[in-house]
């Protein structure tokens, strides 16, 4: 009854009649046909509408696709694995945080294992906590005797890449679950410019650090730079991150920090540190 195949016998209201296949056909059909009819009239209509801009573009072509937003880790390590794979020349990188998890570094090997021997300059920049990192250990000693030099610095900047100066890459979001892909030839060169600031400053992986951080009236680098950040209203959190090492760790530090310029709070220990000069020293 629904697809119209039997009808009532006009006679008999309890008698059902069949209709003849040719009717049943074209009364199932033409509905269907109607609304294809339909369907290219509008796609008629619709290609007539947009002709007169199909020439127009939204972008000058000198910088189309300079920034390009890649969102997930899918895209970002795809994206990642083609820009790396095209590296013919140097590559940068920045790696904040105490050291990265052994997957990621597993990552990042297989990314860079197809440059090694190829004569390209590898340079990275770590924190100096990454130095106590077993798994970035062992990535820095299997990459070093390919080209690799690394150096380290207690702040750096966030994540950060660079491939031939020509196109660079950094995060968007907080969760690295967005990056930013830049080709644009002023923002490329500019990274680069910051990189290799922080380059002059890094110190060797070689080198011992302790050297570069004496301790002064009980109150080592780290403790130093824990002030700094302190003083200038950071909280735990982010002096943790920008050291990159985690909060507990840096907590400890504080305390060490205010038992050896004998605070006993929060409020009184930012007025010791400045009252001490200890930052002073440093400069």
């Amino acid at each position: 009854m629904d697809l119209g195949l039997l009808r009532a016998d006009p006679d008999d209201a309890d008698v059902l009649r069949p209709i003849p296949p040719s009717v049943a056909l074209n009364q199932l059909i033409h509905p269907i046909e109607r609304e294809i009819q339909e369907r290219r009239q509008l796609t008629v209509a619709l290609a007539d509408t947009f002709e007169p801009f199909m020439s127009i573009t939204t972008k000058d072509p000198s910088t189309a696709d300079s920034i390009n937003v890649l969102e997930g880790l899918g895209l970002i390590n795809a994206t990642l694995d083609r820009a790396t794979a095209e590296c013919t020349e140097e590559l940068l990188t920045v790696q904040p945080g105490s050291g990265r998890r052994p997957h990621i570094l597993q990552e990042a090997l297989r990314r860079v294992e197809p440059l090694l021997g190829r004569g390209i300059s590898m340079r990275t920049l770590y924190q100096h906590t990454a130095r106590h990192h077993s798994s970035t250990l062992a990535y820095v000693e299997h990459v070093a005797p390919h080209g690799l030099e690394v150096r380290t610095l207690e702040e750096i900047i966030d994540r950060l890449i660079i491939i031939d100066r020509k196109v660079a890459f950094v995060p968007a979001r907080s969760d690295r679950q967005v990056a930013l892909e830049l080709r644009h030839e002023g923002l490329v060169q500019y990274l680069v410019g910051v990189f290799e600031q922080f380059w002059l400053h890094g110190v060797p992986w070689e080198d011992e650090v302790v050297a570069y951080t004496p301790v002064l009236d009980g109150i080592s680098g780290v403790q130093r730079s824990i002030a700094r950040l302190l003083i200038e209203g950071h909280v735990d959190e982010a002096i943790a991150r920008r050291l990159g090492m985690n909060v507990r760790t840096c907590r400890a530090h504080i305390a060490k920090l205010a038992s050896a310029l004998g605070s006993g709070s929060r409020a009184q220990l930012g007025y010791l540190i400045a009252q001490s000069g200890i930052l002073e020293q440093d400069q």
